[in-house]
């Protein structure tokens, strides 16, 4: 049998184009205006998970049928056979990450086209990371006028990076030319290529705030009864500064 777990598919439906994530959550394309957007993990910050289109329904759900999928198997080392990215949907394009090394991927919705991807080799950090594969996704972040629009992601090797969402590069004014090494400024000492921290969750973007947590390795005890800790933290959007622990 044929896995779909490293793969992200679209769906078309008469003259309508739904991309779809492995949720089976649904967005139409751009034409169908601000209600189509997707721009956070949740759908809105209380994560309702839920939009009000209705093109697809009971009644007709039999007939859809692929319009384009996307391998995600080159996107790194090895497959991710446990693909669980939630792709965003903002300004007609989807984001998601994708791939064992967390690749991130900018999409056409109607044509599955690759706009853009942007991809960190982090060597013995990421492999040693505590959350591995492809994560839960990606953030989003505008200023107020759109001329500034990023997109934010946790790699395996717990860095925050942001990149233009335009383009995929990363953005020189945040933290050290886009990165910020979520192993410092931790209140606590961690091996910057060990430790037992990570992220597969996505940041969560509230105004102009970074909301980012921590994740251990699942399952199984500690090794010992001390362990790193999860600190949750918020850093500012713009610069990558540290504001809260």
């Amino acid at each position: 049998m044929r896995s779909r777990r490293n793969s992200i598919c679209a769906l078309w439906l008469g003259a309508g184009l739904f991309a779809i994530t492995s949720l089976g959550q649904t967005q139409p394309p751009a034409s169908a205006g601000h209600q189509s957007q997707w721009p956070t993990y949740g759908g809105n910050l209380a994560s309702q998970r839920y939009s009000p289109l209705d093109q697809i329904n009971k009644d007709n759900f039999k007939d859809l049928q692929i319009a384009w999928r996307l391998r995600t198997d080159f996107l790194g080392p090895r497959p991710d056979t446990l693909y669980s990215a939630t792709p965003l949907y903002v300004n007609g394009t989807l984001y998601t990450t994708a791939g064992t090394r967390r690749a991130v991927v900018a999409l056409d919705p109607a044509t599955g086209e690759m706009l853009w991807m942007h991809r960190e080799d982090e060597g013995a950090r990421g492999a040693a990371g505590a959350r591995q594969g492809a994560g839960r996704g990606v953030a989003w972040w505008s200023s107020p006028d759109g001329a500034d629009q990023r997109i934010i992601y946790v790699t395996p090797g717990y860095r925050m990076i942001a990149l233009d969402a335009k383009t995929g590069t990363p953005v020189p004014a945040f933290g050290d030319d886009g990165v910020v090494d979520l192993k410092q400024s931790f209140d606590q000492e961690i091996d910057p290529d060990g430790g037992n921290i990570g992220l597969n969750a996505t940041p969560l973007v509230v105004g102009d705030v970074i909301v980012v947590g921590a994740a251990h390795r699942p399952a199984g005890s500690p090794d010992s009864t001390w362990d790193t800790r999860g600190y949750v933290r918020g850093y500012d959007a713009r610069t990558g500064e540290r504001l809260w622990i």
